[in-house]
């Protein structure tokens, strides 16, 4: 008997639609921590959409952006999101894609687990977007794992060395590793 074993695929993406996002710049971190796995990192300006309604959905049907989205999250086995906060929430681009991708057949996360991170300049690190998004995502058909904000990014984070400050790197890979212990199943 011939056992084929496939590779975990983890796509990561920052929760914002900016060109030179800081949740984006975290995911990646985050994600090339995952050396035995096949890792993907989707820029949302790759599935721009327009502002949902179900007015436009008569009109025009289900969005090929929202379509390929979700066959994204489909061809991965888990996922890594980094959270923008704009005003206390997350950002209109990542809700917006909720949305579009909500109308789909299935939960919009398709069951896959997640590790839910967030980051800004702030001293709160978008915790109230992660908090918002911890609370809804079961809902939503994901199973956030493990999670954690990055406060003052500019001073904490380096694309080189990764999180600065000791202890937040230690906290951060507290989180990373109880991620890494669900996948593989330990």
């Amino acid at each position: 008997m011939v056992h084929i074993c496939t590779m975990k695929k983890i796509l990561a993406f920052g929760a914002s639609n900016s060109k030179t996002s800081i949740n984006k710049r975290l995911a990646t971190y985050a994600v090339s921590l995952f050396k035995n796995y096949e890792t993907h990192v989707a820029d949302l300006n790759d599935y721009t959409l327009p502002l949902f309604s179900v007015d436009l959905e008569k009109e025009i049907g289900h969005h090929e952006n929202a379509i390929r989205f979700s066959r994204l999250i489909e061809d991965h086995d888990a996922l890594i999101i980094s959270l923008a906060e704009y005003n206390s929430n997350v950002t209109s681009a990542f809700k917006n894609l909720e949305d579009w991708v909500s109308r789909l057949d299935g939960p919009t996360w398709r069951g896959r687990p997640v590790l839910l991170l967030s980051t800004s300049n702030g001293k709160r690190g978008a915790t109230s977007a992660l908090d918002i998004t911890r609370s809804i995502m079961p809902f939503r058909g994901a199973e956030v794992i493990a999670w954690f904000s990055l406060p003052f990014f500019r001073d904490n984070f380096s694309d080189t060395e990764g999180i600065l400050d000791p202890k937040l790197n230690e906290a951060f890979l507290e989180q990373v590793e109880i991620f890494k212990k669900h996948l593989s199943g330990k």
